[in-house]
């Protein structure tokens, strides 16, 4: 039976969890990326391989780059978006030129990702990452000060922003933004103005001018990738609905049809991440999983646990509303029709035992990831265990 390829993310050198904790957690394989470098600017292969001999010496394999970011100029097609698709077109046959097979990536504008909490206590004392719609609300209208913030929220959630905005203390509300546009560990932070201006560049693009620019992206990307043996995976929005008066375009089946069918090409596909999908009620992932098939290229596997409003906290890996056993199970059946291992990683965790003590990346302290690792590895094997009955 073919298994997963068991994985650890690691942001590089300054990580606070080290090469040689994650060859400890027992997974073989390395998600990395080369954060130091500008987005747009080109991966050479003298950084690429530089990175990969730092994991190779502790006896691991760079799996997958996640990710090589998609300058915003790409994503608005405005500015200098041809020069940044040229340098993309290079960083792939670099990244391919040093044999790494996957390349993750996303198509969120301006935020890689959005929480309005980086520390939200769990009934055990561990951390979780949280968001909710109200602490949104309140840096969205009241800090950022977006033009037309207001209409983006029903009454209800505007009214308890309001009251909110007013009890929370200066402290408070600099840590919400703090956290709201707190980005990917080892990149430059932005600020309030950073983000208006950036938000200012999609004031004119739709959900389908965004889709077409996602689109036109790919119809240049996807066959060099293919050309160079790598494999695309682009990354579900998350949240998977819009935020800050951005569309999403990555965050239902709708979408992965278009992306797929629009350049119908093998490199072309999906990381297919359990989290950010399941943040949204309506997303049935084991019949996505069915559906999108052998154009997932890399796994992501958490859960959350989501309320009628739609705020939600990452839950355990095997708690939450996700159901992690139907959903694995169709990926390894998946796998054993491929024949394809895929790599996949527990991803976040929840900040506990002695990680409440030193200073980690939010979502990726060892412990949590390393109990949600040996959870998955479990469920694996006892899956694997199962099918050959």
């Amino acid at each position: 039976m073919i298994q997963m390829e068991q994985t650890w993310r690691w942001f590089g050198p300054d990580d606070p969890v080290s090469l040689n904790d994650v060859k400890q957690s027992g997974a073989t394989g390395v998600v990395s990326a080369l954060h130091q470098i500008p987005h747009g600017d080109v991966w050479t292969t003298e950084d690429i391989l530089k990175r990969k001999a730092i994991i190779e010496q502790k006896g691991l394999r760079w799996s997958v780059v996640e990710s090589i970011t998609v300058h915003e100029d790409i994503k608005t097609r405005t500015g200098d978006y041809k020069k940044y698709i040229e340098h993309y077109k290079t960083s792939v046959r670099n990244v391919a030129h040093c044999g790494i097979p996957v390349i993750t990536y996303n198509f969120m504008p301006v935020n890689d990702w959005t929480r309005t909490t980086l520390s939200y206590s769990m009934p055990t004392g561990a951390k979780a990452l949280y968001f909710n719609w109200v602490d949104l609300a309140v840096f969205d209208i009241y800090m950022l000060k977006r033009k037309g913030a207001a209409a983006s929220y029903d009454d209800s959630i505007q009214q308890q922003a309001e009251h909110r905005f007013k009890t929370y203390s200066p402290g408070q509300l600099e840590a919400l933004s703090g956290v709201v546009m707190f980005g990917i560990p080892g990149e430059k932070k932005i600020t309030t103005a950073d983000m208006l201006r950036k938000l200012d560049a999609y004031s004119h693009i739709d959900r389908a001018a965004l889709q077409e620019n996602l689109a036109a992206f790919l119809a240049e990307i996807a066959p060099v990738a293919e050309e160079c043996g790598v494999k695309l995976a682009i990354h579900p929005d998350d949240p998977p609905f819009p935020i800050l008066g951005l569309p999403r375009i990555v965050s239902k089946m709708e979408d992965f049809d278009y992306i797929l069918k629009k350049v119908d090409i093998p490199a072309n596909g999906v990381c297919f991440c359990t989290g950010s999908l399941g943040a949204s009620a309506a997303n049935d992932l084991t019949a996505m999983v069915k559906a999108i098939g052998n154009r997932i290229h890399f796994v992501h596997l958490r859960n959350v646990k989501r309320d009628a409003v739609g705020n939600f906290f990452e839950a355990d890996h095997l708690g939450g509303d996700n159901d992690m056993y139907k959903v694995m199970k169709e990926i390894l059946l998946l796998q054993q029709q491929t024949k394809i291992s895929l790599p996949f990683r527990p991803d976040h965790g929840h900040q506990m035992l002695d990680d409440l003590k030193k200073t980690t990346n939010p979502g990726y302290s060892a412990i949590g990831r390393l109990r949600g690792l040996a959870e998955l590895r479990g469920l694996e094997m006892g899956i694997l265990r199962s099918l050959e009955n």
